[in-house]
């Protein structure tokens, strides 16, 4: 039988659930062990205007390398595309830098200094989940 088995989509959504609590309990115990203040939902939460150009800089990079290495990988076979310019990867880095930069000029510019300490638990929570969740086969649920 090929395609997507019928419960593929109900475990789908069942490890968003699963994956978006984690994050939300994570956040919420963490601000308020460290006395962060909330920050706005998928809005760009910029120390200052040098933090600003950084984090558009380091987006426009990425966007062309996403851009460029689809371009090269489509060219070649599956089996020799270059790994590091596969979308997943280059995605992966820009959300490594980009929260460092950001963890980083929290650092030096903030007016609470536990900001980031909160970002690099974030982005250090982040990682091992995905990590994890991409080496146990989504944690087997999939």
């Amino acid at each position: 039988m090929y395609g997507i088995e019928p419960i593929f989509w109900l475990k789908l959504i069942f490890l968003i659930v699963i994956l978006s609590l984690l994050f939300i309990v994570f956040g919420s115990v963490m601000r308020r062990w460290l006395k962060v203040e909330k920050k706005k939902f998928f809005s760009h939460n910029h120390v200052n205007e040098k933090h600003k150009k950084l984090d558009w800089t380091i987006r426009i990079v990425f966007i062309a390398f996403i851009i460029l290495g689809s371009f090269i990988n489509a060219t070649l076979e599956f089996s020799e595309r270059i790994w590091f310019l596969e979308p997943w990867y280059l995605l992966f880095g820009l959300t490594i830098l980009s929260e460092t930069v950001r963890a980083l000029m929290e650092w030096k510019y903030a007016d609470n200094k536990n900001s980031y300490i909160f970002t690099l638990s974030q982005l250090v929570f982040g990682m091992i989940l995905v990590i994890s969740i991409l080496t146990t086969n989504f944690w087997g649920i999939v």
